[in-house]
């Protein structure tokens, strides 16, 4: 028996932010702060400013923090990407990075790093992965309950984390998940099916 590399992406993306995590470790010189991690805010920032809208999902502030993350996204992460495709699994977690660090940058005046914003994104996208047509599941509505619930409670914690990030995140994978669920819906159209104007 061997092991296979069963999800490029979200392998790819687990070991990148270890690397990351295990330099800044080693250097100790807050090497993830300063390249991977949204600044409070861009004014007068250099152009690597502007590669940390996508980059802060790479960087975490401790090994627990990373763990916490990954082991979500290892769980969930491989069956997103057997089931929506390598490429289109990327273009969604980019795109969940670059919208959580722009949205960051726009309404916080906090730093932003890690990759819970692609972590909710994961878990509300995993909601549709057994979706039919015309049918909301009961999952993705309580999976949106528990999730806002949580995340209006934890907003008036005082704590480190951005609810802001995972609250954009789950709006992403959310997003993404209906418009699969449609495009995927009328592609299963018989061919001779015409819709009236």
């Amino acid at each position: 028996m061997k092991i296979r590399y069963n999800s490029p992406v979200v392998l790819t993306y687990a070991v990148a932010a270890a690397a990351v995590m295990l330099i800044d470790q080693i250097s100790g010189s807050g090497f993830a702060v300063r390249i991977f991690a949204v600044p409070g805010d861009l004014v007068g920032i250099s152009p690597i400013g502007y590669v940390r809208l996508l980059t802060h999902v790479l960087g975490h502030s401790d090994w627990t923090h990373l763990l916490a993350n990954f082991a979500l996204i290892l769980l969930i992460g491989p069956i997103l990407e057997e089931k929506y495709g390598s490429l289109p699994l990327l273009i969604m977690m980019v795109s969940t990075a670059l919208v959580t660090g722009v949205l960051n940058v726009l309404f916080l005046s906090t730093g932003l790093m890690g990759a819970s914003g692609i972590v909710f994104m994961m878990i509300l996208l995993s909601s549709f992965t057994n979706i039919r047509s015309g049918e909301i599941p009961l999952t993705f509505v309580l999976v949106i309950v528990i999730y806002l619930v949580r995340e209006a409670v934890s907003a008036f914690a005082a704590d480190s984390i951005s609810q802001f990030a995972h609250i954009a995140g789950g709006a992403c994978g959310s997003l993404f998940g209906f418009v699969i669920t449609r495009s995927t819906s009328k592609s299963a159209l018989p061919a001779d099916y015409m819709e009236e104007s």
